[in-house]
């Protein structure tokens, strides 16, 4: 990551609940605009319709939210992956005050009990972070059960499930909020395809992304529907802007490129990562929330949005107060 785009983001400007919370409907959060070299603009998310194009195309992640931490006494356990085997990655993080913190302890084949007479047994470790781990009972009707979402430092409170889920969530499988989506309302998507903007789904079913830590993406689930690469190609082909409604989304298309350029339908697991290096060749647009200094996605918006409009965004981000993480504000990067 270029020195341009690490930046110091002061605690005040942490997005410490929903909007709602804040007095605002999911779709009255700020949104800023980036269009290649122009000065960026500033919007409510209400007014997403105005700012594409009849033939335009928005592409959404499905995948809905786990309730994916379950709390020891001392320990918390943020369930991240599951793998076909059965066994899941897991994160340990120590409890504190406020929320929680890694964990360096674990040894392989430890059991550690959890609530609701479950054994949770250590296998190995797959990143210096994460377990792979296995449960004793089912784990979605478990974490449905004894499960929290999970939440980091700056957001001080608990919130239900309701306030992690997108109105696209259809699919369970993300231990974290695809939060792109999130100041979606079904009025607004309404107004979009009453605009002639439409609308189509994959599915990524993210992993844990604990801000402590500065790593690179490790693989996820993922699917491609057929109809859905059949839009995205139809769309460029017919000049439209094919627009990812996230970094998963984005992950998900560009791993579904062929040789030909053209999407198509893909489905497994994708260890994927977009880089200014490797490019974009499937989305020509953004939406996106603001990201943590260092952060790997960063660059990823680098490879859409340019070092230079990037870096020129995220100063009139903090200049202007804009709110970061699952519960902030938004940005989207448009190519013209």
């Amino acid at each position: 990551m270029t020195a341009l785009l690490d930046f110091a983001l002061p605690d005040d400007l942490s997005a410490h609940e929903p909007p709602e919370a804040r007095g605002l409907a999911r779709d009255a959060v700020r949104l800023m605009v980036s269009r290649g070299e122009a000065e960026p603009a500033h919007h409510r998310f209400g007014d997403l319709p105005g700012l594409l194009d009849p033939g335009d195309l928005i592409v959404v992640n499905n995948s809905a939210t786990l309730p994916a931490a379950v709390r020891l006494d001392r320990l918390a356990v943020h369930f991240s992956t599951a793998r076909e085997d059965g066994t899941w990655l897991v994160e340990l993080r120590r409890r504190t005050a406020k929320a929680s913190e890694p964990y360096g302890g674990g040894e392989p084949g430890e059991w550690l009990p959890l609530p609701g007479r479950a054994t949770l047994r250590l296998i190995e470790r797959e990143t210096p972070r994460l377990w792979r781990a296995r449960l004793d009972q089912d784990v979605l009707p478990y974490l449905r059960e004894h499960g929290r979402p999970i939440r980091y430092s700056y957001v001080p409170a608990d919130w239900p499930i309701d306030a992690y889920q997108t109105v696209f969530a259809t699919v369970p499988g993300s231990a974290e909020m695809p939060s792109a989506a999130r100041p979606f309302t079904s009025e607004l998507v309404t107004a979009l395809v009453s605009r002639g903007v439409t609308i189509a789904p994959v599915t990524l079913h993210t992993g844990v992304a604990s801000p402590e830590k500065d790593e690179r993406p490790y693989s996820e689930r993922y699917e491609v529907p057929a109809a859905t690469a059949r839009l995205v190609n139809l769309t460029r082909r017919n000049g439209g802007r094919v627009i990812a409604a996230g970094t998963t989304v984005v992950r998900a298309l560009e791993t579904a490129v062929g040789p030909d350029g053209l999407v198509g339908a893909a489905s497994g697991w994708t260890g994927h990562v977009v880089t200014p290096a490797v490019g974009v060749r499937a989305v020509t647009g953004l939406i996106t929330g603001l990201h943590e200094p260092r952060s790997s996605h960063l660059l990823m918006l680098t490879a859409i949005a340019g070092e230079k409009s990037l870096a020129r965004a995220y100063e009139e981000a903090l200049r202007k107060g804009y709110l970061w993480h699952e519960f902030g504000d938004t940005h989207l990067i448009l190519d013209k």
